[in-house]
């Protein structure tokens, strides 16, 4: 066997780095990029729920506060906050929910409308998207807009939302004087509900229509 000299096995080791070395470790240092960067991301996410959590707690004592009268600046100002800061999550559009919940209280149907209609075309998750749609609804049809408001409930919507739909459709149908068409949607409402939550309200409003029509 042939020895090598020192001077030939630097040269193969010099060879051997320049073909393998530096890719080896460049995908060492992408996977330790790649792991704590990932990290960092999880840490960054957990710290922005943090933050958005207590801002939206924040909000929740002042718009659901024991005078029943919340500070309307303040609740602005704590969903503007879960905007600017937080708004890649949804407590800023549950914030959202509150401001306009609170519009609606002081009779400032447009704001209440501008506030929901941003959720609606953009959701954070279908459960924002349905309860901000038939919110939106109803604010419209106190603007009088209830053939507007009928257009939003338009298509199918999860089981889980039926009944409240199709009550919500039931009641634009009436002030829409469509009698026949209201009592569809009520009885569609309350076939999406269990016989004991279908004996309330829907079934008054089932009554009352059917009282109009004798």
């Amino acid at each position: 066997m042939v020895s090598r000299t020192d001077d030939e096995e630097l040269a193969v080791i010099k060879d051997w780095w320049q073909r393998n070395g530096k890719p080896l470790l460049t995908g060492s240092v992408l996977a330790l990029v790649a792991v704590f960067g990932w990290q960092g991301w999880q840490k960054y996410q957990t710290n922005q729920s943090q933050g958005a959590s207590m801002v939206y707690q924040q909000l929740l004592e002042t718009a659901l506060n024991p005078s029943g009268q919340p500070d309307a600046a303040k609740v602005a100002e704590l969903a503007n906050t879960l905007k600017s800061d937080f708004g890649g999550t949804h407590y800023a559009q549950y914030g959202s929910l509150f401001v306009a919940k609170v519009a609606v209280e002081a009779g400032k149907l447009d704001d209440a409308a501008s506030e929901l209609r941003a959720i609606v075309d953009k959701p954070a998750d279908d459960t924002l998207a349905e309860l901000a749609r038939q919110r939106l609804a109803r604010v419209l049809a106190a603007q009088d807009k209830a053939e507007e408001a009928l257009k939003l409930l338009e298509g199918d919507a999860d089981q889980a939302y039926l009944a409240s739909r199709e009550e919500l459709k039931g009641d634009l149908l009436v002030q829409l004087g469509r009698s026949d068409d209201a009592h569809a949607a009520y009885v569609k409402a309350k076939a999406a509900l269990s016989e004991e939550a279908a004996v309330g309200g829907l079934q008054m409003k089932l009554d009352d229509l059917a009282k109009g029509d004798a």
